[in-house]
């Protein structure tokens, strides 16, 4: 039987490995994972109700450099200890929907999952940043079965529309093209779009519901 322990314990007790490969190898394993689930979920939505509230699927590792500034950012020690208390968004999903209906449905679907802990929330929708950011995060832990050991690993899981997604594509290149220091001309014109978008993502639902009604189809 495989015996639950932290990647911490791992590393020390079952790897001969550079211990920072082998967390990294332990958080790309969990990504694998996790994107299987989320797949299996959209397949049986479709197989069983034509549904596929799903667009796209798309998950990342975070860099080395990358973790490295976060730490130094929130004053962390660059070790693996601190790494993996306190960078929660090492491994990272985005999820994509057409409708931000579909966003707390999609949500709700994963949370019911077993074997899978929701350790926290934060809807960015219902309360977006003051930036205009609006996207639906969940902070999970999955096991990952590694030979005789099962260990627990962070994912981050981003939902959010295409609408949404967008925007938030251009933020992130705007904050890396000025790091953090963006003139407020961009500031405010990021506001405007982002209640610009908020007002298409309702029109879009709106129309889509619209168009069940005339077909007769419920929905989920």
């Amino acid at each position: 039987m495989a015996v639950e322990m932290s990647i911490q314990e791992y590393i020390r007790e079952r790897s001969d490995r550079d211990g920072f490969e082998t967390a990294m190898f332990i958080y790309q394993s969990a990504l694998t994972q996790m994107g299987s689930r989320i797949e299996v979920l959209n397949s049986e939505l479709n197989h069983m109700h034509s549904y596929n509230p799903i667009e796209y699927v798309k998950s990342r590792l975070k860099t080395p450099e990358s973790i490295m500034k976060k730490l130094r950012k929130n004053g962390h020690n660059l070790n693996i200890e601190d790494m993996i208390e306190y960078v929660n968004d090492i491994a990272g999903i985005r999820i994509t929907c057409s409708f931000f209906s579909e966003i707390y449905f999609v949500a709700d679907m994963i949370a019911r999952q077993d074997n899978l802990e929701v350790i926290s929330i934060k809807d960015y929708i219902s309360q977006p940043k003051e930036s205009g950011y609006k996207s639906y995060h969940m902070l999970l832990s999955i096991p990952v079965a590694l030979g005789d050991a099962k260990v627990p690993t962070k994912v981050e899981l981003q939902i959010r529309t295409m609408a949404m997604d967008f925007w938030a594509s251009l933020e992130h290149k705007i904050y890396y093209k000025y790091e953090g220091n963006a003139p407020d001309y961009f500031e405010r014109e990021l506001q405007e779009c982002s209640s610009i978008i908020s007002r298409l993502d309702a029109k879009m639902m709106t129309l889509n519901e619209a168009m069940k009604r005339i077909e007769g189809d419920p929905g989920l």
